[in-house]
């Protein structure tokens, strides 16, 4: 099964990053403001990016890594993404 790193835009402009199994159960939750602390306080606007991954390790791995970056580099890897991965506002579309 595949684990995913993703990156949510917060109505605010800011970014939250999380891994999970499902990326629209997850999103979904964060929404409605059971998905994180964070979330909560800064409602998402929508999924800006995601990444898959094999193993829960290496997904973890990675949200480390981004969680270090700053907001303009997760800005850049966020415009790099192909446009056919970009996710889509939250509610309306499965990733």
């Amino acid at each position: 099964m595949p684990y995913y790193v993703y990156i949510l835009l917060c109505q605010d402009g800011t970014f939250y990053t999380g891994s999970t199994k499902n990326v629209d159960a997850r999103a979904k939750l964060h929404a409605t403001g059971r998905g994180a602390r964070y979330t909560k306080n800064h409602p998402p606007k929508k999924v800006a990016y995601v990444e898959t991954f094999p193993l829960r390790s290496e997904a973890m791995r990675r949200e480390r890594a981004i969680k270090k970056l700053s907001h303009q580099q997760k800005q850049a890897l966020i415009t790099s993404q192909t446009p056919k991965k970009a996710a889509a506002d939250l509610g309306k579309e499965k990733i």
